[in-house]
């Protein structure tokens, strides 16, 4: 389900569903569930997953500097920091979007 509006709010990323709804992800959680090799790793053929030494995070990865389109299925989103491998689907982007909904 691809969003109909994406926006940075304050701290926020509000994403506009195509059935009306309407979610705000902190952008803390976006970045802190980057789907990019170096963040949540990479799988082997024995499913052992293979992750770089977790690296403390300054303030300025927190903030969202741009959010290009990937295709029609995704955006990879400019960290402050200068961090920008993960791609993130538009599912993916809903699975993170409905966990942290309070409801």
């Amino acid at each position: 389900m691809r969003p109909i509006d994406l926006q940075t709010i304050g701290d926020e990323l509000a994403i506009k569903w195509p059935d009306a709804r309407e979610s705000y992800v902190k952008l803390s959680i976006l970045r802190r569930r980057c789907p990019c090799a170096g963040c949540a790793g990479e799988m082997d053929v024995m499913g052992n997953v293979y992750k770089a030494p977790a690296q403390e995070l300054g303030p300025s990865a927190f903030q969202l500097r741009g959010l290009p389109l990937v295709g029609g299925y995704a955006v990879q989103p400019i960290w402050g920091d200068g961090h920008s491998t993960g791609i993130y689907s538009w599912e993916y982007l809903k699975r993170i979007a409905d966990s942290t909904t309070a409801g």
